[in-house]
C-alpha cells in the first residue's frame, strides 16, 4: 500500500493545505497532478476544506490503490465524473451547479446575488429530500472503509460545528461521505450535515484550510499551501456583486491569515533565540497559486462544470506547480519559499 513512499534517495517529504473554490478546485487537481509526477516529492499529510477536501480524499484513494499513477488517474476520473454528472440530467445539473457554487468558501452571499437560491427560502424547504448527486459520486469513487485503515497519507478535513461555532477537524479514521459533504455545506444552500449527533456547516468558516493539524500531527516541517481564493485585488469593487464577492474572499481567507501570523511569530521567536528549536517546531511555508489569473475569472466560473473549462484550470494548476518545483524545490527542508510577512501579514 505504501510503496509509493519509497521514491528514491533524493525524495523530500511535504504536507499540503488545500483551499476550496467550487469548480476552481480543478486548479488544485492540476497542482496535485504535477506534484505526483515528480518522484522526488512525497506527501505525508493533507489538510483541506470543501473542494480541497474532495481532492484530498480522491488523492488518497488513488495512492492507496495504484501509487502515484493511481492518484493521478483517480483525480482525473473524479473530475470527469463531476463534469459528466452535471450534464446527464437537468435535475442533477441544477443541484450540481448549486453544490459547485457551495465549494467556494465565501460564495453564498454572491450566490444569492446570482439568484441561485432565493434568500427567503432555507435549504430545508428548497430541497425537502436532501438530494445531492455529488454525494453519490463520492460514494462511488472512494472506498471509505478501506481508506480509514490503509490511507498512505494523513487526512485532516475541516468542518464548522453549528452549535459550538468551533472548528472540527476529521482525521483519516473518521472519514466518510458525510464528512466531505459537511466540509462543503454552506448554510443557505444545504442542510447542516449531522455526524454523531452534531451538526456541521462548511469548514471554510473556521479553517480555509486549517494548518495546525499539519504542525501537530505530521513530521514534515514543510507546508505547501495551494490557494484558489484571491487574497489581493487591484480594483476596488463597485457593483453589489463585486462587493459581496470581495467581502467573502476577505472573510474566508481570514483564518489562514491568522494562522500564518502565528507561524511567523513563532518563527521569529526561534530565529531570535527566545525559544529553543526543540521546544517549538520551525515550520517552512510554501505557496502555489495563480492569483492574478483567478482574480480575473467571473464569479459564475465557480459554477462551471464543463469539461473543457475544468481541463483548462487543471493545465493552469500544472503550470503553477511546475514553476514552483523549478524555482523552489531546493528550498524544501531548508527554508520557506515565501516571505510570510510580505505575503500574509
Amino acid at each position: 500500500m505504501k510503496a509509493w513512499w519509497r521514491r528514491g534517495p533524493k525524495a523530500k517529504t511535504i504536507t499540503l493545505a488545500l483551499q476550496g473554490g467550487g469548480a476552481h478546485g480543478a486548479y488544485t487537481w492540476g497542482v496535485l497532478d504535477r506534484l505526483l509526477a515528480d518522484p522526488r516529492i512525497v506527501i505525508e499529510g493533507v489538510s483541506a476544506t470543501s473542494a480541497g477536501a474532495m481532492n484530498a480524499a480522491v488523492l488518497a484513494q488513488g495512492l492507496m490503490t495504484g501509487g502515484t499513477q493511481g492518484g493521478r488517474a483517480a483525480l482525473e476520473s473524479f473530475w470527469h465524473g463531476v463534469s459528466g454528472a452535471a450534464q446527464t440530467a437537468p435535475f442533477q445539473s441544477t443541484w450540481l451547479s448549486r453544490w459547485l457554487g457551495s465549494w467556494n468558501m465565501g460564495c453564498f452571499p454572491a450566490t444569492l446575488a446570482l439568484d441561485v437560491v432565493p434568500p427567503m427560502f432555507s435549504p430545508y424547504k428548497l430541497n425537502p429530500f436532501n438530494l445531492n448527486p455529488l454525494r453519490d459520486l463520492l460514494v462511488k469513487t472512494i472506498d471509505f472503509d478501506r481508506l480509514k485503515d490503509c490511507s498512505p497519507v494523513k487526512l485532516f478535513i475541516s468542518a464548522s460545528n453549528v452549535r459550538s461555532g468551533r472548528i472540527k477537524v476529521f482525521e483519516t479514521r473518521e472519514l466518510s461521505a458525510d464528512v466531505l459533504m459537511a466540509s462543503a455545506s454552506l448554510p443557505l444552500l444545504f442542510r447542516a450535515v449531522e455526524i454523531d449527533g452534531e451538526a456541521y456547516w462548511d469548514g471554510g468558516y473556521m479553517g480555509n484550510p486549517a494548518i495546525f493539524p499539519l504542525i501537530y500531527d505530521c513530521e514534515s516541517r514543510d507546508v505547501l499551501i495551494v490557494r484558489v481564493t484571491p487574497i489581493r485585488r487591484e480594483e476596488v469593487p463597485k457593483t453589489a456583486r463585486e462587493i459581496l464577492n470581495r467581502i467573502n474572499e476577505i472573510s474566508f481567507n481570514s483564518s489562514l491569515m491568522r494562522e500564518m501570523r502565528a507561524i511567523a511569530f513563532v518563527t521569529r521567536l526561534i530565529d531570535e533565540g527566545v525559544v529553543k528549536k526543540r521546544r517549538l517546531k520551525r515550520i517552512l511555508v510554501h505557496d502555489i497559486d495563480a492569483e492574478p489569473y483567478m482574480a480575473q475569472l467571473a464569479f459564475s466560473s465557480k459554477l462551471d462544470p464543463h469539461w473543457h473549462f475544468l481541463m483548462h484550470l487543471r493545465d493552469i494548476g500544472r503550470e503553477s506547480a511546475d514553476r514552483w518545483i523549478q524555482t523552489n524545490f531546493d528550498k524544501v527542508g531548508v527554508e520557506s519559499s515565501i516571505d510570510l510577512r510580505a505575503e500574509f501579514l
